[in-house]
């Protein structure tokens, strides 16, 4: 089938601003992205019922189907998502999450303390997002739930410490295929002055925006900084509203844990019946990342070490495996109390069936995602910023066209393989000093446009991790990643004029300072006027 070419049409980001428009407006994440697959495939058929038919036909078919095999990526995450949904209403029938809480209760005193644990253990564990956010969610949520901090607040911190760890961390899923991507370009351009390796770290804090959207959760969590819609739900929180195990109206089939049938949760559950199963899975998976990466080190002959096994790794697989393990990890202290087998099976359908709208979602978005690239977004994006740019403006340029790329077509990945490239090129073309500023700007914007995009796999995950509606947590999170793209706008435009990290790092912590102080005002009027 010919395709229709919009690398130069303003069409080519129809698709996925319908898809968001109404994903905003009606709050019904299916339908919106159906919407957005049936205009694409309509245009990129030239507006041909049967053509657009056959189109997204085999598009869906490439979800699951890739060159004739098992698409194995997709379907090792979903895999992933069942097990771990297996996994976490096993936790609940066997008295960990409770007894966790209850221990957790006894040393955690406040609210600060509850949103501050959740953060913490979202930095600790940075091996990937997703794991991120789905395993923070099931450890942090009964923690939350029970000095009532609201899911939309829980899913912003899920979701603003688990890409943006990802991306700064060289042992991470992110972190190796970025060192790939860079490496390449450094060979491109005969830069040899740093490593690959090298380069990366060197970019880490360039990348303003992952730095800053770090310290805006704490800051979040500390001074209880709750802006806009965030306000709204910390409120109906306080009064215990909002803990129903609510999906977005998609996933009415597929409800949260407790909706058909109750787990009841054991009496002689132990803490340890919930840290064992989570060390477990870390452990695990980490552990199949290194053994996958190191046998195709093997198997092209080059040495281990462990930044190559990071770098070669098989995420997709290794999750499977260390979920797997989790999965049997948490099997054990539920037959440790002897729990009749039958409950057991049962627990673990619910377990698979609350994951099912969140599978359907990614399934949708998944779909879009390869409407978007067909119909070559990325491109016409980055033709953008070809022509006469003054250099020092390249920067906070490139870092929010690659926020607007992620955030149309809902992957940070996506940009970094698209951006990363033409950022080199460009730099190479006017100033090379001004390489790695460019870089850090597209690897920042990528994470901004993929933290305010309702289409993002890792956005949706967040949701899933924190039982949150999936539009409460897009239209809650919104003013403060604006707020920390603004304090890194700050920081690109220092840093391209003046070249210096210290400078530009000064310039940008002032900003984030002023915003913070402005969020706290506001946060205060706003209480003060509520009391009243």
């Amino acid at each position: 089938m010919n395709l229709a070419d919009f690398s130069h049409s303003a069409l080519s980001i129809l698709p996925p601003l319908v898809a968001l428009g109404l994903a905003i407006v009606t709050r019904r994440v299916l339908i919106s992205l159906g919407v957005g697959i049936l205009l694409g495939a309509m245009l990129l058929a030239d507006y041909s019922v049967a053509g657009a038919a056959g189109y997204i036909g085999s598009t869906v078919k490439g979800v699951f189907i890739d060159d004739g095999s098992i698409n194995t990526w997709n379907m090792s995450i979903v895999t992933f998502l069942v097990l771990l949904g297996m996994m976490t209403a096993l936790l609940t029938l066997s008295g960990g999450t409770r007894a966790f809480a209850e221990w957790a209760q006894s040393r955690i005193k406040s609210k600060r303390g509850a949103k501050l644990l959740a953060a913490f253990l979202g930095v600790f564990i940075f091996v990937d997002d997703y794991f991120n956010s789905l395993a923070v969610g099931s450890i942090s949520r009964p923690v939350t739930d029970r000095f009532y901090v609201s899911r939309a607040k829980l899913a912003y911190v899920l979701d603003s410490t688990a890409a943006p760890m990802c991306v700064l961390m060289p042992a991470s899923s992110w972190g190796a295929y970025i060192i790939t991507l860079i490496g390449g370009i450094l060979v491109t351009h005969g830069v040899t002055e740093y490593s690959a390796l090298g380069a990366f770290i060197r970019l880490a804090p360039m990348n303003f925006y992952a730095v800053f959207a770090l310290l805006m959760v704490f800051a979040v969590a500390w001074f209880q900084l709750d802006v806009g819609l965030m306000r709204k739900h910390e409120v109906a929180a306080s009064k215990g509203r909002g803990f129903e195990n609510k999906a977005s109206d998609d996933e009415s089939e597929a409800r949260d844990l407790n909706d058909e049938l109750d787990i009841v949760e054991s009496e002689h559950g132990r803490v340890s019946d919930l840290i064992f199963p989570i060390v477990t899975l870390i452990v695990a998976t980490v552990s199949f990342m290194i053994y996958t990466g190191s046998q195709a080190l093997v198997a092209d002959g080059k040495p281990f070490n462990i930044l190559g096994a990071f770098e070669n790794t098989d995420v997709g697989m290794s999750l499977c495996y260390g979920g797997l393990i989790g999965l049997l990890s948490s099997i054990v202290t539920v037959l440790r109390q002897k729990i009749p087998a039958s409950d057991i099976l049962a627990t673990m359908w619910i377990g698979a069936k609350s994951m099912f709208g969140a599978i359907l979602i990614l399934l949708f978005a998944w779909s879009i995602g390869s409407v978007i690239g067909d119909m070559q977004t990325g491109k016409y994006l980055s033709s953008m910023v070809e022509g006469s740019i003054n250099p020092h403006w390249l920067p906070v340029i490139l870092f929010l066209l690659s926020g607007l790329m992620a955030f149309s077509t809902g992957t940070s990945w996506g940009t970094f393989g698209i951006m990363l490239p033409i950022a080199g090129d460009m730099a190479a073309a006017t100033d090379i000093a001004l390489m790695l500023p460019m870089l850090g700007a597209v690897l920042a914007g990528s994470v901004f446009g993929d933290h305010c995009s309702p289409i993002s796999d890792t956005t949706i995950l967040s949701s899933t991790g924190a039982r949150c509606n999936h539009i409460d947590h897009v239209s809650t999170q919104l003013p403060y990643a604006l707020s920390v793209a603004l304090v890194s706008c700050v920081g690109f435009i220092s840093l391209g004029y003046t070249a210096s990290l210290a400078v530009s790092f000064l310039a940008a912590t002032a900003t984030f300072i002023i915003v913070c102080g402005a969020m706290f005002w506001v946060s205060r009027c706003k209480m003060e006027t509520a009391s009243n």
